[in-house]
């Protein structure tokens, strides 16, 4: 690696001052012409060629002369205002110039420049009203995106002794959240997880996810027992959640030289990928109940000690990935799928897998769906490409 590319600089040839005041003005003309084409209605003046090239062609103005309006009318589906106003006004002139070419009736032809003005206006009202309603969608979209990054935060490769990787999709694309959630994060306590499902859907079911995320985040820093951690949640929504809310959740832990910890409260059971490429779900030794509905149930959720070695995955999930259903109404085999498309990069085996299930559904899912795979690397993953020979009479300086 050469000097220049550690210390951040790259060199380049210098050009001379009169080709770079060329090539910049090239790029400027560039740049104007790509405005220009993007701003410019093509499909609705080719209409309005298409229709001057029948009129010249047949030669009977009436017959085409009221299809001029079809281009300002398309106007306003792909351009602003002005877009429609430049058009109607190129079809008013060329309608004018035919009919008088054709002998056209003077009655007849206003008839016809009186509904292509008509039109024109109408449309351009209705252009106004579209980049509107688009700008407004875009402001919505904006602060959905800003309040996902702040609500389900973009988890890194590699968290703790940990490779990571994450998936959500929501079944409103434009909302971008929904009512599933997840977190991963590293404690004095070692690396501790969450995936959960919230009853119901719409802004409620968002709030009781920033609830239980924000409560999670503040436990897992705070108590060193994962039961402790999953009480807190369970007080908080107590409080705060009717009685017919609740979140089915997997809370798990790795505390520092121990076992893999799960504490499973009603939700799908997650999936253990051995080293070997075995898949076995964790089914919960006692069923607890999700959280929320502990004082109903009256009872409380258990915690399962699982080994955790080099090269295991664990994989959890809510159920909208097990309950995606295609055409023919059967639901997606995750395991199988995470069989088929386990690899040393969790990552690159929540793409498969996602990619999978979008197949599965015909590409439009109906619920929330979250994956979050958690691999512990093997020691000579980190060795298995050899480091570069020295080259001979070139010594470091310390």
């Amino acid at each position: 690696m050469s000097q220049d590319r550690n210390h951040g600089v790259h060199h380049r040839p210098v050009r001379p001052f009169r080709n770079r005041v060329a090539g910049a003005g090239a790029s400027v003309r560039r740049r104007a012409v790509a405005q220009l084409a993007a701003g410019t209605p093509v499909l609705p003046v080719l209409v309005v060629a298409l229709v001057v090239s029948a009129d010249l062609v047949g030669g009977a103005g009436m017959i085409w002369l009221p299809l001029l309006v079809a281009g300002p009318a398309l106007a306003a589906t792909t351009n602003g205002p002005r877009g429609v106003l430049c058009v109607g006004l190129l079809a008013a002139a060329l309608g004018v110039t035919l009919g008088i070419r054709d002998g056209v009736p003077g009655r007849e032809l206003i008839a016809v420049l009186s509904a292509l003005v008509a039109v024109t206006l109408a449309s351009g009202l209705a252009s106004g009203l579209r980049e509107r309603r688009e700008r407004v969608l875009a402001a919505v979209r904006s602060v959905a995106e800003t309040a996902q990054h702040a609500l389900l935060r973009p988890v890194p490769s590699t968290v703790g002794p940990f490779q990571a990787a994450v998936r959500y999709s929501a079944a409103a694309a434009e909302a971008r959240i929904g009512g599933d959630l997840y977190a991963l994060i590293s404690t004095p306590h070692g690396v501790r997880l969450i995936v959960g499902d919230v009853r119901g859907k719409g802004l409620p079911a968002v709030g009781t996810a920033a609830l239980v995320l924000g409560v999670f985040r503040e436990a897992a820093h705070d108590e060193p027992d994962l039961l402790a951690v999953v009480d807190r949640i369970e007080r908080s929504l107590a409080r705060n959640l009717g009685h017919d809310d609740f979140v089915t959740a997997v809370v798990a832990g790795y505390p520092p030289g121990g076992r893999l910890e799960v504490v499973n409260c009603g939700h799908t059971p997650p999936l253990l990928v051995r080293a070997s490429g075995d898949v076995t779900p964790v089914e919960p030794d006692l069923p607890s109940p999700p959280l929320g509905l502990r004082a109903l149930a009256g009872q409380t959720p258990g915690l399962q000690e699982l080994p955790f070695a080099e090269g295991d995955q664990l994989l959890l999930y809510t159920d909208g990935v097990t309950e995606a259903r295609d055409h023919g109404r059967a639901f997606y085999p995750l395991a199988e799928g995470l069989e088929r498309h386990v690899t040393h990069e969790p990552a690159r085996t929540l793409d498969a897998l996602h990619d999978e299930l979008l197949a599965h559904v015909g590409g439009s899912l109906h619920d929330d769906a979250a994956l979050l795979l958690i691999r512990k690397p093997v020691p000579y993953e980190a060795h298995a490409v050899p480091a570069p020979a020295p080259v001979s009479g070139v010594r470091c300086c310390s």
